[in-house]
């Protein structure tokens, strides 16, 4: 079994990561879900190729040893929000990361709009300012629970929770974007 004080990885790493197809496609999900880096990607992917491993292997399995563990693995995978109550165990098989990755904490803080970007609702939970069920969580890659998805919320003790806080004022107003210096510079000197 090993000593429980060792770390192991908790991901596998891609067979072929030179190319450009798999560079772009991982980049793309690291832009859009927010990713401080790729590792944190191939965790969510080990995850879901281990998930898709244990479905084929019940479904290899006779009908009376594998009803117990499909019931476990698609009452875990419920509880997750992953896949719907009623989901059947070919339903594992269709799995991709996005569903997986639409799970974390960081994902819901921005779709549930307490952030302004994705990268900020990163920030906000690593600072301490999101909470679930009023008990604080740092960790943006925290799969939240079906039943905690509700109770996302600021933390009670967070400047935040303040409603006369300057970021709910700025979430309601678009963002607008800068001139760049060059066409700044060139606006005062036409006038």
């Amino acid at each position: 079994m090993g000593d429980p004080k060792k770390q192991r990885k908790k991901y596998e790493t891609p067979r072929f990561p030179w190319r450009i197809d798999i560079l772009q496609a991982e980049l793309k999900l690291l832009g859009q879900y927010g990713l401080r880096n790729k590792r944190e990607l191939w965790r969510h992917k080990t995850m879901t190729s281990k998930l898709r491993g244990i479905a084929r292997s019940i479904l290899g399995m006779p009908e009376k040893e594998g009803e117990i563990l499909r019931t476990q693995l698609l009452g875990r995978l419920d509880r997750l929000g992953i896949l719907p109550d009623t989901a059947a165990i070919d339903d594992v098989l269709d799995l991709t990361i996005e569903g997986i990755l639409e799970r974390r904490l960081q994902s819901l803080v921005f779709q549930k709009q307490l952030a302004r970007s994705i990268h900020q609702a990163r920030q906000l939970i690593t600072h301490g300012h999101i909470a679930i069920n009023e008990k604080r969580v740092t960790s943006p890659s925290y799969l939240v629970l079906r039943n905690e998805e509700a109770n996302i919320s600021y933390a009670p003790n967070s400047p935040m929770a303040n409603s006369d806080h300057p970021l709910h004022h700025t979430a309601d107003i678009p963002r607008q974007n800068k001139p760049s210096s060059k066409s700044a510079k060139e606006n005062t000197t036409r006038e």
